[in-house]
């Protein structure tokens, strides 16, 4: 006999820990509080970012991620773009931080670009004071609403998972999990609840260390006669704000000036990217806020301080903005990249990823149910 598990949540984790469990073996039940997810999981960039990430476990995680995206997606039969991403230097001590970072990363698909070069790869690169990018091309976008919404339906066709939507589950008593009088029960259980991590098993998640992390972001409109950025777009500040480019030994230095000369963008956690899906519409953002509980109501010079930046290193046919939003993600306070506990026997929960999610949650779901996952 198959062993069952069910999975709580319909975003990227649940989903990436349902398609795990199901190419093992398991019949596996996705049980969703909403009709569909609604979350982080669909209000970001859609950006499969190993560039991020710091050489090591993390980087190859990433890397089987993207492996597997590809796999899922072309069973959705949904659009992706391996399209790389630039990172864009106006000013000396960002090149310094790229050409650091390329000579310490022999591994990695990466190499400088002159300016020269960095307009041939992109027509949205803003010319003006350019002196070179770090082109990279391990990046993968995905359009996050559309994907989101049809993996469930392969991993239905394909791997038989059985999906209940509209149902919150209100308590896990192992080997069941309740919704009022139903109730349902498997040989495990994985808890996959994103950034309403209040509502199963509070006391684990109140002694963790764990916050919630509000971004807000824009859409551009589809650029008219189907043009192309090329790659995802990148300013200087999100140099400070990945983790995978402190390989470059004057990145400190880098930080100083922007502290100084940004230093309203960094209370705000803003640093800037773009990316266009396959309809032509491009995303823009993000800014950075940690509570447990924000204000619900976006603030409009969050949005024209991040277009401001935007318009440093890109320019665009059309950049006319036709939707901004907020999503709020849970998010590690001591480091971590993710939170897996084991609160009871026969129940796992996946958690904090921040904003690694598109990114890290296929492979570092592959490795917790495949037995492999270490901290």
């Amino acid at each position: 006999m198959s062993k069952s598990a069910i999975v709580i949540g319909a975003g990227i984790v649940g989903l990436a820990t349902a398609r795990a469990l199901a190419t093992r073996g398991y019949q596996v039940t996705v049980i969703e509080r909403s009709t569909q997810a609604v979350g982080a999981s669909i209000r970001n960039f859609g950006m499969v970012w190993p560039i991020g990430q710091p050489e090591g476990k993390l980087y190859e995680r990433a890397l089987h991620a993207k492996s597997i995206w590809k796999e899922v997606l072309a069973g959705a039969k949904c659009w992706s773009q391996e399209a790389g991403s630039l990172h864009m230097a106006y000013q000396q001590d960002e090149l310094e931080v790229i050409q650091q970072f390329v000579e310490v990363s022999p591994y990695r698909p990466v190499s400088f670009l002159n300016a020269e070069q960095t307009l041939a790869k992109s027509p949205a690169v803003n010319p003006d004071g350019l002196l070179g990018a770090l082109y990279s091309a391990d990046e993968m976008i995905v359009d996050p609403r559309e994907a989101i919404a049809a993996i469930p339906g392969y991993l239905t066709a394909a791997l038989g998972v059985t999906f209940i939507w509209n149902t919150a589950i209100s308590q896990v008593t192992y080997p069941a999990v309740l919704s009022g009088s139903k109730s349902w029960s498997a040989d495990e259980i994985f808890v996959c609840s994103g950034q309403d991590f209040e509502t199963l098993y509070p006391e684990q998640f109140s002694a963790a260390p764990l916050t919630k992390c509000k971004l807000q972001m824009m859409r551009l409109e589809a650029q008219p006669d189907d043009w192309r950025i090329g790659p995802a777009l990148c300013g200087g500040l999100s140099f400070i704000h990945y983790h995978g480019f402190k390989a470059a030994a004057s990145l400190p230095g880098l930080k100083a000036r922007y502290e100084s000369e940004y230093a309203e963008y960094l209370k705000w956690g803003i640093h800037v990217m773009a990316s266009q899906n396959g309809l032509g519409e491009i995303t823009v953002g993000d800014s950075h806020e940690y509570a447990l509980t924000f204000d619900p109501f976006d603030r409009e010079f969050i949005n024209t301080m991040i277009l401001d930046y935007l318009g440093t290193f890109a320019q665009f046919k059309s950049p006319k903005v036709y939707q901004s939003w907020h999503g709020i993600y849970p998010k590690m306070t001591n480091g971590a990249t993710e939170i897996v506990l084991k609160p009871e026997s026969g129940v796992t929960i996946i958690n904090g990823l921040g904003g690694n999610g598109m990114t890290l949650s296929f492979g570092l779901c592959d490795e917790v149910v495949g037995g492999t996952y270490q901290s």
